[in-house]
């Protein structure tokens, strides 16, 4: 598959990116991941490794598009979760014992 990863052209196949993935230890993940075998990596670092570019001349976007189009499996930045209201001990003990919960 032909793609455009920082305004350069790359025909990219997924046997070839799976080839060259093979033995790369990914990095900690913090934002958004692409799923290469059953390793999850950057997307950062698998557009570095694929593209021998360096990370900041190419966006996540770019990287998720074309790993998409491949059929990786790709993942956005985690959402955070709903803050919870914190119940007091004896709130809790009412929640336990299966009494509603005065505020």
């Amino acid at each position: 598959m032909r793609c455009v990863i920082a305004r350069f052209p790359f025909d990219l196949t997924k046997s070839g990116v799976l080839e060259s993935m093979k033995g790369v230890k990914p990095e900690e993940v913090v934002g958004e991941s692409v799923i290469i075998g059953r390793r999850t990596y950057p997307v950062k670092q698998v557009g570095r490794v694929v593209t021998r570019q360096d990370p900041r001349d190419f966006s996540a976007g770019e990287v998720i598009r074309a790993m998409t189009q491949l059929g990786f499996t790709c993942r956005g930045l985690p959402t955070a979760a709903a803050p919870t209201r914190a119940l007091s001990p004896l709130q809790q003990a009412s929640v336990m014992l299966g009494t509603p919960v005065t505020v």
